[in-house]
């Protein structure tokens, strides 16, 4: 029998570790949202005698039963200096399908593209605006950004549970496929000449994805070569510049249907 090759053996066991990957969130809006998402593989719960009063419907509408816990004994194995609120459960990540499966459909769609952007709570808060400006998705690539962790779910405040959050393997392919899928893909850099809103006038009825970079590097030099455009948002004055976060929900709202 032939022996497999290098790149075919580790693939398989980065499918493996995937497939044997979970995750633990914490916090009552969090756990609470988690608990109630039938898409989520719920494995372990966690709660003290007060979380498990707070979070009693959500809990009997899961199945779940509870490890109660003593708050000064609280052992769920979560960084002892998360904001837990005497609630923690494991599960497994999100499978939210493939690119096409949240890019295509009927109406002006918007994304979110994430170059390098790896602080759980800079994710987080970016899901939870593109759940409030209507967002598709917001996509990552599998290395060098945030995967699921209870930061990035707490930061979300329930967005995780509602928002798909994809990771894709190569930002830039990504960026062509949705090209080819008929979407308008704008970098933002500060240094662009056009605004955002320059770039869509009479475009609004097409899909359009935003790519943000992380803050300091911003986009990579490939990333700025692939998009369609660089755009920036327009700014008064000199003062400083909006973090990543901050920057997505203004450039969403911007580009709203």
């Amino acid at each position: 029998m032939a022996k497999k090759p290098k790149w075919v053996v580790e693939k398989e066991q980065a499918k493996k570790a995937s497939a044997a990957e979970t995750v633990w969130l914490f916090g009552h809006h969090a756990v609470r949202d988690a608990l109630l998402n039938p898409r989520r593989e719920k494995l372990r719960l966690i709660l003290t005698p007060n979380a498990a009063i707070k979070l009693e419907d959500a809990v009997k509408e899961s199945g779940m039963e509870p490890e109660i816990q003593d708050p000064r004994s609280f052992k769920a194995p979560i960084d002892p200096q998360s904001v837990h609120q005497g609630a923690a459960l494991e599960v497994k990540p999100l499978n939210w399908g493939t690119l096409e499966d949240v890019a295509l459909g009927e109406g002006p769609a918007r994304l979110i593209l994430l170059d390098r952007v790896s602080d759980p709570h800079n994710v987080g808060a970016i899901l939870r605006s593109a759940e409030v400006l209507g967002a598709r998705a917001v996509i990552g690539t599998r290395h060098h950004s945030a995967p699921e962790t209870g930061a990035l779910a707490k930061t979300a405040s329930g967005a995780l549970e509602r928002q798909p959050y994809l990771r894709e393997r190569n930002l830039s392919d990504t960026i062509v496929a949705l090209q080819k899928m008929g979407y308008i893909v704008l970098g933002l850099d500060g240094e662009a000449e056009k605004t955002v809103e320059e770039a869509v006038e009479g475009l609004r009825d097409r899909a359009i994805a935003l790519v943000l970079g992380a803050e300091g590097p911003g986009l990579r030099a490939k990333t700025k070569e692939t998009v369609d455009s660089l755009v920036k948002i327009e700014a008064q004055g000199a003062f400083g510049s909006l973090n990543v976060s901050n920057a997505a929900a203004v450039a969403l709202y911007a580009v709203r249907g």
